[in-house]
């Protein structure tokens, strides 16, 4: 890290925050563990209320230190919450990002909770959530957790997110895990954008009180819940996609690896077929040079059965083709090299019987062979 670069970036969407916008900065400042480098990101959309300016002049008001420095970005619009969040994130020079809402809902005394939990538990997010052992919500109407429990339920079983609590504003995580993500950064809640696009990291979950504003008025109407529907149907939709093209792309493997060790197979007929004939009395070759005709026959029919059948490669170009049979002659050459050798290991090192020692190898050296041929002799990414 380089020297004075914030450890931990803190992400405050506003709109509208005028009441509570110097008390919240405030607290988080005191609530920064001692020995954290932490810069503080206010988001706004451009509030009436002048939200972004007393901002401003709270920054040329305190004396910065280098534990604690605060920056706010402006924007022209009222452009929805999940996209202030990632326009924090991507101006957030911290390897650290800390979200939360700045109407003290999400007390910043759990923020040492989640840096601690980052780094002593080894987890990649940690989501502050009200739905867990010794999680709480006070303020709120009957209607508003009813609204809460059914936009958690949606989003549990409708994107099979396993998260208690993932509609949670309040979260931390790792910058490194979004690093070759592609957010829409649609509606309010970026955390269950986050938590559907990256299903392999290590989540925990730390249970905190929400407590209701006290100034200011609730961002909570029709509008932010038909938002919420669209973002879940979209992200549903984009799951759905990947999931059939990752199921698409297993299928075209595994159906060309079975057509090309079919293929693989027709090579020993030939084999043994031109290397009888030409040991025949028809021509009487010796049997070692016969066997290297029937190598040479089943490396070429295997070649072109595999160039227009495996790999749908109908470009017959001299120079392509000859490029790509002499890679696919080098590649089964060293597949033969690879059972031979694997062979012996097996048998003299290993004591493993010949007929299952040669089973192996052969799976081992026919696989290789494949891999080998796909990638490098007809130029097709792996997984497809």
């Amino acid at each position: 890290m380089k020297a004075n670069s914030p450890q931990v970036s803190i992400i405050v969407p506003t709109y509208n925050e005028s009441q509570n916008i110097v008390n919240i900065l405030k607290s988080i400042r005191d609530n920064i563990p001692s020995g954290i480098y932490a810069e503080t990101i206010v988001v706004d959309d451009n509030s009436p209320d002048g939200t972004g300016k007393i901002v401003e002049d709270y920054i040329s008001n305190i004396k910065k230190i280098a534990e604690n420095t605060i920056d706010v970005i402006h924007r022209k619009a009222k452009n929805g919450l999940s996209s202030a969040i990632l326009n924090g994130i991507q101006n957030a020079k911290g390897e650290m990002i800390v979200v939360m809402d700045s109407d003290f809902s999400h007390p910043p005394q759990i923020i040492p909770k989640m840096i601690d939990a980052l780094k002593q538990y080894q987890c990649d997010l940690v989501v502050g959530s009200r739905y867990i052992t010794g999680g709480n919500i006070q303020g709120w109407t009957a209607k508003r957790k009813l609204i809460s429990r059914v936009a958690t339920l949606i989003a549990k079983k409708g994107l099979n997110v396993k998260t208690k609590d993932p509609m949670s504003g309040f979260f931390a995580f790792k910058k490194n895990i979004i690093k070759e993500l592609n957010f829409d950064a649609l509606g309010y809640k970026f955390l269950l954008e986050l938590l559907v696009k990256t299903k392999e990291i290590n989540v925990k979950e730390i249970p905190y009180t929400f407590e209701d504003r006290k100034f200011g008025s609730s961002k909570l109407d029709s509008s932010t819940m038909i938002e919420y529907l669209r973002a879940v149907w979209k992200l549903y939709k984009n799951e759905k996609i990947k999931t059939s093209n990752e199921k698409r792309s297993s299928v075209r493997f595994l159906s060309k690896a079975a057509r090309f060790f079919t293929v693989g197979a027709s090579g020993f007929g030939v084999n043994y077929l031109v290397s009888m004939l030409f040991s025949s009395g028809l021509t009487d070759f010796w049997y070692v040079h016969a066997n290297i005709f029937g190598i040479i026959a089943s490396i070429s029919t295997n070649f072109f059965l595999n160039k227009v059948w495996t790999f749908e490669d109908r470009d017959f170009s001299r120079r392509k083709t000859l490029s790509q049979y002499g890679k696919f002659g080098l590649f089964s050459s060293l597949g033969a090299i690879v059972q031979l050798a694997m062979v012996f290991w097996l048998v003299d090192s290993h004591n493993v019987s010949y007929p299952f020692a040669l089973i192996l190898a052969i799976a081992t050296a026919a696989f290789s062979n494949f891999i080998l041929n796909k990638k490098l002799t007809f130029k097709e990414k792996l997984w497809n």
